[in-house]
């Protein structure tokens, strides 16, 4: 029996994917659990349909995260921090900080949790980080650290 999956079953499929299912499991399983849907005419041209709109999609988010790598790479992010008198900050620059810099100067909204800092940050210098967009899209921001 071949069906349509709707949603990512372990050791089947992802979503969106034909498979060949035996059919007490398709009948009895998966699709009174909606994890999937028979693979008739009507529902392998809605699949196919589904597909294009999914590829449009991922066209367009990776054009928007290009513009946005390209915005970020353009000149190095200022983080201001309070130093003592041998130009050491108190504390360190987090990640926290730097996506509080980038909304503020650069307008984008990225979350802390996709920021790592290479280097650690204890005193004023130029640093840099590397922020993950998913889906093996990364890049590397300079950000330099002054004093407030």
């Amino acid at each position: 029996m071949q069906v349509i999956l709707i949603k990512d079953v372990n050791n089947l499929g992802g979503a969106h994917e034909l498979v060949n299912v035996r059919d007490g499991y398709g009948r009895n399983y998966l699709i009174p659990h909606k994890f999937a849907v028979e693979a008739s005419q009507s529902n392998l041209k809605q699949l196919e349909e589904r597909k294009k709109q999914l590829a449009k999609k991922e066209e367009k988010l990776l054009a928007e995260i290009n513009s946005v790598i390209s915005v970020l790479q353009a000149s190095p992010l200022k983080i201001g921090a309070k130093t003592g008198t041998s130009g050491k900050i108190f504390g360190s620059v987090t990640s926290v900080q730097i996506a509080r810099a980038i909304r503020e100067q650069r307008g984008y909204e990225i979350d802390r949790r996709k920021i790592t800092i290479i280097d650690e940050v204890k005193e004023l210098g130029s640093y840099k980080a590397k922020i993950d967009f998913g889906k093996g899209h990364e890049t590397e921001v300079e950000f330099e650290v002054v004093a407030e």
